[in-house]
């Protein structure tokens, strides 16, 4: 009887098992389907991309934010001291500009991001028009 009850323990012990291991499978599997997913949808992000430009997807570039601009006399330039102002042809609320190795592709507003300032892109050329200006030398 003691060996009936104990085969009964370990029965269901392998059921628990065996349903703990099947749970795992599935969710290996789904994780599995997730990732296929995610590199689906990358390889079709990258379809749109002529070969030879994925081969240069990795290159570093300078993102620079201009505030304004002014025009100077050389004079008042070499008057300039620690403390001078400089006035600049922008108004306090109005969008800076992005460029990228020089060359303009959006414009944004500064914002705090924690103790730094940061860029929200309001307004971009596509991705198209971006390639052309950076291919312009």
């Amino acid at each position: 009887m003691i060996e009936k009850e104990t085969e009964g323990i370990e029965s269901l012990s392998d059921e628990m098992k065996e349903a703990l291991a099947k749970a795992i499978n599935e969710v290996t599997e789904e994780e599995k389907k997730e990732e296929e997913k995610k590199e689906l949808r990358r390889k079709r992000e990258e379809e749109g991309i002529p070969e030879v430009l994925r081969t240069l997807l990795d290159i570093p570039l300078e993102v620079s934010v201009e505030i304004g601009r002014t025009r100077m006399l050389l004079g008042d330039l070499l008057q300039i001291t620690q403390g001078s102002t400089i006035e600049l042809d922008k108004q306090e609320n109005e969008p800076v500009e992005i460029l990228v190795n020089g060359r303009h592709i959006a414009r944004g507003e500064v914002i705090l991001v924690g103790d730094r300032f940061g860029v929200r892109i309001i307004d971009i050329i596509s991705p198209e028009e971006r390639i052309k200006k950076l291919g312009k030398i």
